[in-house]
């Protein structure tokens, strides 16, 4: 039971920080953080092929107190040019991983069943 007490105030301190500059990095996130209390970690998420930003990132303050400082502080306020939206993180959802992907080779050369009747039933509008 300790530990579900313990997860659960972790989660507490932790904040999503929402529309981020797409060149935000970690450091620019722990720097503007740390004017609301102790900043035990700061990511920005990057997309895994391009490593590029996706635009949000989370944000774990050291207590509950200084993780609501930093949403008083911050949601809603301008940061280069984009209102940053701060609140408590939601625990990460279980997705099914692996797969994905669709499509794929086609026998038929990617072609739909009904040949050149589409391209007909298109013209006679």
């Amino acid at each position: 039971m300790a530990h579900t007490q313990e997860n659960r105030n972790s989660m507490e301190a932790k904040l999503y920080v929402g529309n981020l500059p797409y060149t935000t990095v970690d450091a620019d996130l722990q720097n503007l953080f740390a004017a609301a209390g102790t900043v035990k970690s700061a990511q920005v998420i990057k997309d895994r092929q391009s490593g590029r930003s996706k635009g949000f990132g989370f944000v774990e303050m050291s207590s509950d107190a200084e993780a609501q400082n930093a949403i008083t502080m911050f949601h809603g306020k301008d940061y280069s040019g984009r209102p940053l939206t701060v609140n408590i993180a939601r625990p990460r959802e279980d997705r099914p991983g692996g797969g994905g992907g669709g499509g794929g080779f086609r026998s038929n050369g990617g072609r739909r069943p009904g040949g050149d009747r589409d391209r007909e039933r298109r013209n006679s509008y």
